[in-house]
């Protein structure tokens, strides 16, 4: 049965490299990042080229999602611009910034775990795909182990949120 076919919430072992993904957010959250992961593997075999999380606090840099840092990585070890027989897992739907570079970049299948109603580009906001500008479609199935990719994004920004409200030990706030 092909992806787009599976009900929406799929677990995470029927598509390994979303529970690598999930391991790069989790990671990304215990460095105080936003927790998207993302993995680039090569459709042929399922070799994995790349994977990354976050790291935009990191590198002081807003562009450093885990979508490119793991596209620009695939690009670097296969020497080529353009990954045409690559699949990108993202835990999250990708922003336009990423969802341009993914068109770019030229990958075949881009599979996302949750849903970004404020933020994503793929199927909310600008809707990349659906523009007769884009330069490439990639086949996009979204909704992969989305329970467990929300609930880690939402623990991290519940986390945040307590710590924000917590006063301070001087009582200062």
């Amino acid at each position: 049965m092909p992806p787009s076919a599976q009900p929406p919430s799929l677990l995470v072992p029927a598509f390994p490299a979303m529970a690598l993904a999930l391991q790069e957010a989790q990671a990304a959250a215990t460095r105080g990042e936003v927790p998207v992961g993302a993995v680039v593997v090569r459709a042929q075999d399922g070799e994995v080229l790349a994977a990354s999380g976050n790291r935009v606090e990191e590198l002081g840099d807003p562009t450093a999602h885990a979508e490119l840092l793991a596209l620009r990585t695939a690009a670097a070890r296969t020497g080529q611009s353009r990954l045409g027989d690559c699949d990108l897992y993202v835990t999250l739907e990708p922003c336009a910034l990423c969802a341009t570079a993914i068109s770019f970049f030229r990958i075949r299948r881009l599979y996302f775990g949750a849903y970004d109603p404020k933020g994503g580009g793929v199927d909310h906001g600008p809707r990349l795909y659906h523009q007769p500008t884009i330069h490439h479609q990639p086949d996009v199935y979204g909704g992969i182990a989305e329970t467990q990719c929300r609930d880690l994004l939402k623990a991290f920004f519940r986390e945040i949120r307590y710590k924000d409200s917590t006063p301070s030990p001087s009582g200062t706030g």
